[in-house]
C-alpha cells in the first residue's frame, strides 16, 4: 500500500501551490495563519458531513486569501466547481475525491506545518515549500 503522501501527492501539491501563491505575493504571511485556515477548512468539512454549519470566521487579509484559494482547490478536487484563473476558466476535471480524503489531506499538511514551524520558526513551513515545490 503506497504511503499517504504518494497516494495523494497531486492533491497535496494543489493545496500547497495555493498556499504558496499567497506567500509569494505577501511575504509577511506566517505559518500560524496557514495552519489556522487549514484547521478552519477541516472543521467546515467535518461539520458539512455532520449536517451542521458554523458561522464564518473573521480572518486577517492574508489568511482570507489563503482560505479563498485553498477552499477553491478543495472544492475543485471534490468535483464541485471549476477553477478560475486570471485568463480563463480551467475545464480540467480531476477524478473527484471524498470529503474524508480532503480532510485527511488538510490534516497531513497541518502536520507538515507543525514540523517545519518547529524547525524553522514563524515561516519555516512557508520557506520549506517555497524552496521545495
Amino acid at each position: 500500500m503506497p504511503a499517504f503522501e504518494d497516494q495523494y501527492l497531486d492533491v497535496l501539491q494543489n493545496i500547497e501551490m495555493a498556499i504558496l501563491s499567497v506567500y509569494r505575493e505577501h511575504r509577511d504571511l506566517v505559518d500560524y495563519d496557514v495552519d489556522k485556515v487549514l484547521n478552519l477548512l477541516w472543521m467546515e468539512y467535518r461539520n458539512e458531513k455532520q449536517g451542521r454549519t458554523i458561522p464564518p470566521s473573521k480572518l486577517g487579509d492574508n489568511a482570507q486569501m489563503v482560505y479563498d484559494r485553498v477552499r477553491e482547490i478543495c472544492e475543485w478536487r471534490l468535483g464541485r466547481q471549476d477553477i478560475k484563473t486570471d485568463k480563463e476558466l480551467m475545464r480540467l476535471k480531476p477524478e473527484p475525491i471524498s470529503v474524508d480524503e480532503i480532510m485527511a489531506c488538510l490534516k497531513r499538511i497541518r502536520k507538515s506545518i507543525d514540523l517545519w514551524t518547529k524547525q524553522g520558526g514563524r515561516q519555516g513551513y512557508l520557506y520549506f515549500i517555497d524552496h521545495n515545490i
